[in-house]
């Protein structure tokens, strides 16, 4: 069978991208190639020759890629700390850098002492990320994940599924509203850990296109200064955690220190602190839920 050289195939593939105005062409392009190949991108070059029908398909997906469909909607999956999620049409694609909010999250779990298993709640789950993720690294971890979006929720379900066939802990699901009063009212004062990743992009930002006509508007939107959600999400953090627990929410890097004042208003809230993301933008808010006036 006559094989051809698949990596001058990768460099149009870049050039491609780029012209097309997508941010990282080099790692798009290889990635693609990875995915059809079903080897990890460090070994492309170990594949040097592919068969002329699977460059085909490669150029095709590139094409597809290059009209700014989202890269995980081309493979599929989307990483996040040691598992990986199917991800596709009608969900929020988890973003890299989440990543850091669930490394906070996990040194967290880890400073708590270990007389009960962690009690951890995921608002706003989307595609069950950072839910599943913290079962997977914690097995011992009861994790409760919360999201209003019925599309999202089935990739949740989905992604919950995959978990479990793998060996993971199973994380509990609930399409609920993460601004309701009544929202595990029977986990009120018990929770030791509260992550969001909630809709927080100011209305009427600039947006590329991946984001802005694949990425359910649900999740992404909140409000003219992007904190609509948040702000009606504070009170239902601050009944969950216990006395001590801590939380960590991600935000637009437009707004990290009216979050900080958010939670530092609240006035149950201590150790408030803004974290940077790997390129020095504001990210996420972590704080400590202090005690009740009751209970000074």
């Amino acid at each position: 069978m006559t094989r051809v050289a698949l990596r001058p195939a990768i460099n149009q593939a870049v050039e491609t991208l780029r012209m097309a105005g997508v941010h990282s062409p080099q790692a798009d392009a290889e990635t693609l190639a990875a995915h059809l190949l079903a080897v990890e991108r460090t070994r492309l070059a170990l594949t040097p020759l592919v068969a002329p029908e699977l460059l085909e398909d490669y150029r095709a997906l590139v094409a597809r890629r290059a009209q700014r469909i989202p890269l995980q909607h081309l493979t599929g999956i989307a990483a996040i700390g040691e598992i990986e999620l199917a991800i596709g049409p009608g969900v929020f694609v988890p973003r890299p850098e989440t990543e850091l909010l669930f490394a906070w999250a996990l040194a967290q779990l880890e400073a708590l002492p270990h007389d009960h298993p962690p009690l951890v709640v995921d608002l706003c789950t989307g595609s069950g990320a950072l839910a599943l993720a913290i079962a997977q690294a914690r097995p011992d971890a009861d994790v409760h994940a919360i999201d209003i979006d019925p599309a999202a929720l089935q990739w949740a379900r989905r992604n919950a599924d995959l978990r479990i066939a793998e060996g993971d802990t199973a994380i509990t699901l609930y399409a609920d509203d993460v601004t309701d009063a009544n929202l595990l009212t029977e986990l009120n004062g018990k929770v030791d850990l509260v992550v969001a990743n909630p809709p927080y992009i100011p209305e009427g930002a600039e947006l590329d296109p991946e984001v802005a006509d694949h990425d359910p508007h649900l999740a992404l939107f909140g409000g003219p200064d992007g904190l609509d959600v948040i702000r009606r999400m504070i009170p239902t953090i601050t009944r969950l955690l216990r006395p001590g627990g801590s939380c960590a929410i991600e935000h637009d890097d437009t707004n990290g220190s009216e979050l900080a004042a958010l939670l530092a208003e609240q006035g149950d809230f201590t150790d408030v602190v803004e974290h940077p993301d790997l390129a020095g933008k504001p990210r996420f808010v972590a704080a400590t839920r202090g005690r009740s006036d009751s209970t000074r």
